[in-house]
């Protein structure tokens, strides 16, 4: 190809993709898709603002999260392999180097897993660098005769690993969760000394093509799918820019797949034990109720089945630590949920009221199951009393 021939985008980025499908097999077809655009983007970023990171995890090890981050090697600017590498030389790395590298973390669950120690430095360096203005402060001299200095952060990351990750990385991140290969299901041996080459030469076409589209895409804001907002869409702008450059069939299919993982996220994030709670009080403990005793409500969750709060680090939940995640929550009024006082037959107890649990529903928690009565049609008649353990409660019939 000559220097005045324009490059195909489309027909190269089906090229990546092939590249990949002979050596990974991934869970879905949008997999493929969001890993071949992240790719491509990895060669323009300055021209967003924001790069999402790429998360390649899995429950169980030979997953095939190592060989998908092999493959990303060849495919992108200034690749710089890091295992169990220092947040200091990471940001070092990214403001020092000529080239500004992509980091490409395997075994990040030595970094993160629950066998690891605290590690908000490096956290903080990956959530840094996931925006253009992201830098880390740091003081730099001897002695009393230091300054305070900014290192800049901004630079593609992929990551590799079992199990998950701290959810301010989940959600600037690209999710792919890999598993194991059917019988089925084959790939081409990767054999670095041979293949190495070609991912390259892939990747001096990717280099080249974006700087023919860098102006066309710098400054950019695609359209984003109707049911992708807030932070999965900053996620996903710079790959549906790509993709929009691209043309072909590729904007299509980067929606599609964008919607597809984006969903996936969602059903997958179990959110924190607050919402969690949430949730569960809203489906099933005060479900068509409009109030219920402390007691009655923690009887209630500590009996649902597959909920954690039977065993809260080897004790049920107990009232304290009720009303202590409940009051991280607001009413309508914007004032702390807390325990009331409910009148029953045998006098008065305290306890919670739908009404005030009701803007933190709206708020945190996703839609409720169909099948599921929402607790904000729950009526006030209070007209059954039943005893649980050593206290009462109201429900509603």
């Amino acid at each position: 190809m000559t220097a005045t021939e324009a490059i195909d985008g489309a027909a190269l980025l089906d090229d990546i993709e092939a590249f990949h499908r002979r050596f990974n097999v991934f869970p879905t077809e949008s997999a493929f898709v969001a890993v071949t655009l992240w790719n491509a983007h990895t060669h323009m970023l300055d021209c967003f603002d924001s790069t999402p990171r790429l998360a390649f995890l899995s429950p169980e090890p030979a997953s095939g999260k190592t060989r998908a981050l092999e493959i990303v090697e060849t495919l992108v600017p200034q690749p710089m392999v890091a295992v169990n590498a220092s947040a200091s030389a990471l940001f070092r790395a990214v403001s020092g180097l000529e080239a500004r590298p992509t980091i490409l973390f395997d075994e990040i669950d030595t970094v993160f897993g629950p066998k690891a120690g605290e590690n908000e430095q490096l956290r903080g360096f990956l959530n840094a660098g996931y925006r253009r203005i992201g830098v880390m402060y740091r003081c730099v001299g001897d002695g009393s005769n230091q300054q305070v200095q900014e290192f800049p952060s901004f630079c593609a990351v992929a990551v590799a690993g079992l199990g998950s990750l701290p959810d301010t990385i989940l959600t600037r991140s690209v999710i792919i969760r890999m598993r194991r290969r059917a019988r089925n299901e084959h790939v081409e041996p990767y054999r670095q000394r041979i293949h190495e080459a070609e991912g390259n030469a892939l990747r001096k076409q990717l280099a080249a093509w974006a700087d023919s589209i860098r102006e066309r895409v710098d400054g950019a804001f695609p359209q984003m799918p109707d049911e992708v907002t807030d932070r999965p869409a900053d996620v996903w702008e710079p790959l549906l820019a790509v993709a929009e450059a691209a043309g072909g069939d590729w904007p299509k299919r980067a929606r599609a797949a964008c919607v597809e993982l984006v969903t996936l996220a969602k059903a997958d994030d179990k959110g924190s034990v607050g919402i969690r709670l949430l949730i569960d009080l809203r489906d099933h403990v005060l479900n068509g109720i409009d109030r219920l005793p402390t007691v009655a409500v923690l009887d209630r969750l500590c009996s649902l089945d597959e909920a954690p709060w039977a065993d809260m680090s080897g004790r049920p939940l107990d009232a304290r630590s009720l009303a202590k995640l409940l009051g991280e929550y607001m009413t309508d009024d914007n004032t702390p949920i807390k325990a009331r006082n409910i009148k029953t037959g045998g006098g008065v107890l305290k306890g919670y009221y739908a009404a005030d649990l009701h803007d933190a529903w709206a708020r945190y928690c996703p839609p409720p199951p169909e099948s599921a009565t929402s607790a904000t049609s729950a009526t006030s008649q209070v007209s059954r009393v039943e005893k649980v353990a050593d206290g009462l409660f109201v429900s509603a019939t």
